[in-house]
């Protein structure tokens, strides 16, 4: 086979994988479900409180107790927590924005559309009269707690009509996104209660992306569970040992994390019509005889799905940042792009170009070897023309005539091709990477390049431009590795098919178009690369001219 043919192949299973994972979301891993014994959570109006269903009949009351806001501030987060049912209403990340204008607002991770707030507590089988529409006395007088030190505590507490108090306390400190959770069952009432707890993880489907996964994940028997929220009608209901469960997107996460693990069940519902996804996470209470109390302690971690926090954070939490098939590399890419830019250089663009470097120099005996062939290539490529003339006629003697040519001058047509087969791991590897880890949001690198996680934009149109994403404007980044493709493509050996030829002089166009919506993260590595290359292939062209 002739060099040409395998490198067209090569380039063209390149292109049909990124298009192929940028236009369709990875497969998850087939999830066996349990039989449902959960019914669908109903979506609730505004200002009311998250219910279920019961029986024929749907509760939905309107609280008439005042309503108090409790705002907590850190360094690191604001959130606000309602006493009707004592639920998170919004949480909004002090060091991260909603866009990258300098006027935009923090970032929120609740959407504020959401009819009601998310970590509310209910039972199963609504056991607890009155439990749907408590409205709970707060510990704290203030409407807003500043916390710059040391740690601050929340207590909501609510009593029923026959004595049985519920008492949820929240702990905040100032230098994590950790919150502790706690949820003390106190049972001061004359009978037995029997009523599995059930903790409500709620959220909207803000952003949706058909390259990293969004939506409910649950950390089961050691292994990471994503549940495409198309797929829960299908796969609603989880049962083992659960680390945690959590509602993520691009960027960032909602989770609650027991403080032990231990075999227990998560029931999942979304609404097609709402996108509100609801986690429910159930604890057996068991019977609860008068004067009994049991307290459950959790974790609340909402934040970025950052893998050195994660790492820090422990309960397995880092496993939520995944990159699919290509974890393995792209995970220590990610660690070594952080360490350049901690310790090396501040700045996320050179820390890519610098990583980008590393990469070739590792590669650099692969690429000589390869660069030397096909400089050996070019060199015989009158010879080809010579034989393809002489056998247009009889394909099977062409080839057999090319085959003895290459063995005569000891040339081997596939190790031109060695660089790119071990090249596309990593560039795949990049590719996942750049686009979900939350180090490159809205970094800067140089001039109009603001944001590496988003395209190049320069001069910004006030118009629509079809298959741009927005904004539109002039991709400066991507032209330039179109023209680096096209380069390498006037220095590689010419194809001897003309038909052959033209495909390959139209790949820069092609692959141009392609990676015009990609992030300029990775454009960036892509065009360093080429010109990594050019420079190796010109240096050895001279020294076997």
């Amino acid at each position: 086979m002739e060099q040409k043919n395998l490198f067209t192949a090569i380039i063209l299973s390149v292109i049909v994988f990124v298009v192929w994972n940028y236009f369709f979301m990875p497969a998850q891993p087939d999830v066996q479900p349990v039989e449902n014994t959960q019914k669908e959570v109903i979506n609730p109006t505004k200002d009311t409180i998250t219910t279920f269903e019961k029986k024929d009949e749907t509760i939905a009351v309107q609280p008439t107790e005042k309503l108090k806001i409790t705002t907590v501030i850190t360094p690191l987060y604001e959130i606000s927590i309602s006493n009707y049912g004592a639920v998170v209403k919004q949480i909004r990340l002090k060091k991260f924005k909603e866009n990258n204008s300098p006027e935009s607002d923090l970032k929120s991770l609740i959407d504020p559309g959401l009819p009601v707030g998310t970590y509310g507590i209910e039972f199963k089988n609504h056991g607890m009269k009155g439990m749907e529409n408590a409205v709970f006395s707060v510990s704290e007088t203030d409407d807003v707690v500043d916390i710059q030190e040391g740690s601050r505590t929340l207590t909501y507490t609510w009593v029923s009509d026959n004595g049985f108090i519920v008492q949820k306390t929240f702990e905040f400190k100032p230098d994590t996104y950790l919150i502790d959770y706690k949820v003390t069952l106190n049972n001061a009432s004359d009978q037995n209660f029997n009523d599995d707890l059930v903790i409500n993880l709620t959220n909207r489907l803000i952003e949706k992306s058909n390259i990293s996964f969004e939506g409910p994940s649950v950390y089961l028997n050691n292994k990471l569970e994503e549940i495409k929220p198309s797929k829960i009608e299908d796969s609603n209901h989880f049962k083992g040992d659960i680390r945690w469960v959590a509602i993520q997107d691009r960027y960032f996460l909602m989770s609650l994390i027991p403080d032990e693990q231990s075999e227990s069940d998560v029931f999942l519902s979304y609404s097609k019509d709402s996108e509100i996804i609801n986690a429910q996470f159930l604890e057996n209470t068991g019977t609860m005889v008068p004067g009994s109390q049991k307290v459950f302690h959790y974790s609340i971690y909402s934040g970025p799905k950052s893998l050195s926090i994660m790492k820090k954070i422990g309960f397995k939490m880092d496993k939520v940042v995944d990159f699919g098939m290509f974890d393995i590399i792209a995970k220590p890419c990610l660690m070594l792009m952080d360490f350049i830019y901690e310790r090396i250089i501040g700045n996320y663009g050179v820390a890519i170009i610098m990583l980008t470097i590393l990469f070739k120099l590792v590669l650099w005996p692969l690429g000589n070897k390869s660069y030397k062939s096909m400089n050996d290539m070019k060199k015989l490529q009158p010879l080809v023309a010579e034989i393809r003339e002489k056998h247009k006629s009889d394909k099977q003697k062409m080839n057999e005539e090319m085959m003895n040519l290459y063995k005569t001058y000891k040339v081997n047509p596939l190790s031109g091709c060695l660089p790119m087969v071990v090249q596309m791991p990593i560039f795949f590897a990049f590719y996942r990477m750049l686009y979900s880890a939350i180090e490159l949001r809205h970094a800067p690198f140089v001039a109009w390049i603001t944001d590496l996680s988003a395209p190049d934009r320069l001069l910004q149109f006030n118009f629509t431009i079809p298959y741009f994403e927005p904004p539109t404007g002039i991709p400066v980044l991507t032209l330039l590795m179109g023209a680096s493709m096209f380069l390498q493509q006037k220095m590689s050996p010419p194809a001897g098919d003309p038909t052959q030829a033209k495909m390959m002089m139209f790949m820069p166009v092609f692959m141009t178009f392609i990676f015009m919506n990609f992030s300029s993260g990775l454009v960036l590595y892509w065009l360093v690369n080429n010109i990594v290359s050019i420079l190796q292939q010109y240096y050895i062209m001279k020294k076997y001219a």
